[in-house]
Order: C-alpha cells, then sequence, then structure tokens
C-alpha cells in the first residue's frame, strides 16, 4: 500500500511537474497574437500619420492671370476718366479770352506735364544740369526741399551709381484752375537704370498744385496719390 501511495505522489509529482513545464509555452502561444498586434501598430500609426498632400497656391499665376490684368484695367479706366475729365475743363468758361488761345486749364496742364517729366528725368553725365533746370520750374518751399534732395541724395547717386531715369505722362487733367492757382491729376510712368542692371519700370499718379507766376505756370506742390 505504501507504494501505492507512493507510486500515486509520484504520478503527482510528474503531473505538476509536465502542468509547470506546459505552462510557458501556453503563456507564449497565447502572447504571440500581442506580439503581432504590437508590431501591428505602429504601421497602422504611419498610416494614419501620413499627411495628405495639399495644392499650395501658385502665386505666379495669380499674379499674371489676376492681379496684372486688374492693374491695367485700372490705369486704363484712370486714364479715360483723366481724359474726360481734361476735355470737360476745355468745354468749360477757362478761356483766357480770344479765339485760338489756350484756356488756363491747357496751359496749367501743359506746365505740370513738362515740369513732372523735367523732375523726374536725367542721366549720370548731365545729372546737374537737368535737374538744376528742372528746380527753375518750382516755387516755394517744394523748390527748397526739391532742391536739397537733389544736391543731397539724387545727384551724388546718380553720378556714383550711374543711375539714369526717364519719366513719361501717359495721361494728365485738369481737377481745377483759377487766375492764381490751378491743380492737375497726372499718371507718370519712370524707367531707372541703374549701371549695366536691367531697366526697372514704375507707373504711379500725382497731384500737382501750381501757381501762377506772370505769365508762366510753376509748380508749388507735388503728391503722389
Amino acid at each position: 500500500m505504501t507504494d501505492d501511495v507512493k507510486g500515486d505522489g509520484e504520478s503527482v509529482d510528474l503531473e505538476k511537474k509536465a502542468v509547470t513545464e506546459a505552462e510557458p509555452t501556453e503563456a507564449a502561444t497565447e502572447a504571440e497574437p500581442t506580439e503581432a498586434v504590437t508590431e501591428a501598430e505602429p504601421t497602422e500609426a504611419a498610416t494614419e500619420a501620413e499627411p495628405t498632400p495639399s495644392r499650395g497656391i501658385q502665386w505666379s499665376r495669380v499674379v499674371a492671370f489676376i492681379v496684372l490684368p486688374v492693374i491695367a484695367l485700372v490705369l486704363a479706366a484712370g486714364a479715360g476718366y483723366l481724359k474726360w475729365l481734361d476735355n470737360s475743363n476745355r468745354d468749360g468758361s477757362m478761356s483766357v479770352g480770344g479765339a485760338g488761345r489756350p484756356s488756363l486749364a491747357e496751359t496749367s496742364v501743359q506746365a505740370a506735364r513738362d515740369g513732372t517729366i523735367a523732375l523726374l528725368s536725367y542721366a549720370p553725365d548731365t545729372v546737374e544740369q537737368q535737374l538744376g533746370a528742372a528746380r527753375e520750374l518750382l516755387t516755394g518751399e517744394f523748390r527748397d526741399s526739391y532742391t536739397s534732395l537733389t544736391n543731397d541724395v539724387v545727384i551724388p547717386g546718380a553720378k556714383e551709381k550711374q543711375i539714369s531715369a526717364i519719366a513719361t505722362v501717359p495721361a494728365a487733367a485738369s481737377v481745377s484752375v483759377t487766375g492764381e492757382e490751378a491743380v492737375v491729376l497726372l499718371f507718370v510712368n519712370q524707367t531707372v537704370t541703374m549701371g549695366p542692371d536691367a531697366p526697372t519700370d514704375t507707373a504711379s499718379s500725382v497731384r500737382v498744385t501750381l501757381e501762377k507766376d506772370g505769365d508762366r505756370w510753376l509748380i508749388s506742390k507735388f503728391d503722389p496719390v
């Protein structure tokens, strides 16, 4: 009987040993899906984290197809308005008198046009003579400020860096005119060249105020608008 008990005890021990040895295998077997899921998670996260490609704004196309046509349209409309305004003033009662004589509006517009071109045009070799002559078309405080600007900045810069400028006035119109003062609105184009560099073009509008000095109109104010 003792042998039977002993035999039973050995059987129990062997079963426990078998169970103990089998448990890691079962745990490992159960852990395998977890490892597979764990390995799969970064892939899913990477898939979710992939940024969706976005289409950026092509500013060159915006400028070429929208901005530039709008600017051209505004300039054309402004030039048309100036032409209409000029014709309206010419048809008004601003004549100096006498058939064939120019009206005050016509003479003031011409003086503003010529003066603006002279103020903004020069070459490096003749800049002193050109801008010196332009000063003779000015009066009052504007003459003084223009003289300081040209002597201190424009003339030295033009000589040192070989800067030249050419201004044109494609459109101009009289805004108001009396016997002593006139206001003229102008569209101005200026082409500036610095040494061997390519020319750069700028367009602007200017409100010019003129005062009558004898039989001449002199520029007293020059305000960009």
